[in-house]
C-alpha cells in the first residue's frame, strides 16, 4: 500500500509540475496576450502568466504551430516524449470562461497537430486532456489543451488499470436529469442559443 501511495503521489507531482514553473495571481479574463497596449501589458505583467509571456515572445518555448487564434508548444516538462500544449493567444483562466469560438478554433487544429505529433514520436494513439480547475490538476490558469502521444503498454495513467463498476441505474437517471436541468438553465453560452440544438433523452 505504501508503495502504491508513493507512486500515486509521484504521478500527481509529475502532473502538477508538467508546465513551466511560474508564479501567478488571480488572472484577468479575456485580454489579448500579444497586445502591446499599456493596459493589456500591465494586466499581463500583474498576473505573471507564463503562456501570455510566450505569446508575446518574452519567454522561451518550442513552437510547433501558430495561427491568429492559437499556438502549440512542446511542454517543457512533458509526461511523455511529444507532450504538446495548444494555447489560445488571448488569456482565459478556464475552459468555462473561454468563448466557444476560441475553443472551436483550438479543437479544429487537434487532428492536424496530433497527427504530426504521433508521426514524429512513432506513436499510434494520443490522449486529449484539459485540466480545468485545481482539483483536476490545473496549475497554469490560462486555458490550454494537452496532446499526449501514447504507445501500447506505456503505463502512463494508473487509472487505466483500475477496475470499473457499472453505473447504478437509479443514480444515473438522477444524474442525467440534473445535467439536463443545468444545461437548460445555463447562461454560460449565450451565443449557442437559437441554433437548433436539442436535448435527446434516451
Amino acid at each position: 500500500m505504501e508503495a502504491t501511495a508513493t507512486a500515486t503521489a509521484l504521478r500527481r507531482l509529475s502532473l502538477l509540475s508538467s508546465h513551466f514553473p511560474t508564479h501567478f495571481s488571480s488572472p484577468q479574463v479575456g485580454f489579448n496576450c500579444s497586445s502591446s497596449s499599456s493596459t493589456n501589458g500591465e494586466q499581463n505583467q500583474e498576473n505573471g502568466c507564463v503562456f501570455c509571456l510566450i505569446v508575446r515572445g518574452q519567454a522561451p518555448a518550442l513552437k510547433v504551430y501558430e495561427d491568429d487564434v492559437c499556438l502549440c508548444i512542446l511542454d517543457a516538462n512533458p509526461l511523455c516524449f511529444g507532450h504538446s500544449l495548444v494555447i489560445p493567444k488571448s488569456h482565459f483562466p478556464s475552459l468555462k470562461e473561454t468563448p466557444p469560438s476560441v475553443v472551436a478554433a483550438m479543437c479544429s487544429k487537434v487532428p492536424l497537430i496530433s497527427s504530426a505529433v504521433m508521426k514524429a514520436t512513432g506513436s499510434d494513439s494520443f490522449n486529449l486532456l484539459v485540466n480545468n480547475g485545481a482539483a483536476a490538476g490545473q496549475v497554469i490558469y490560462h486555458t490550454h489543451i494537452h496532446i499526449i502521444p501514447r504507445k501500447a503498454s506505456d503505463c502512463l495513467w494508473t487509472s487505466e488499470s483500475l477496475s470499473r463498476c457499472p453505473l447504478n441505474s437509479d443514480e444515473a437517471l438522477k444524474l442525467a436529469d440534473g445535467i439536463r436541468e443545468n444545461l437548460s438553465f445555463s447562461n454560460d453560452f449565450e451565443d449557442s442559443k437559437g441554433q437548433g440544438s436539442s436535448l435527446i433523452v434516451n
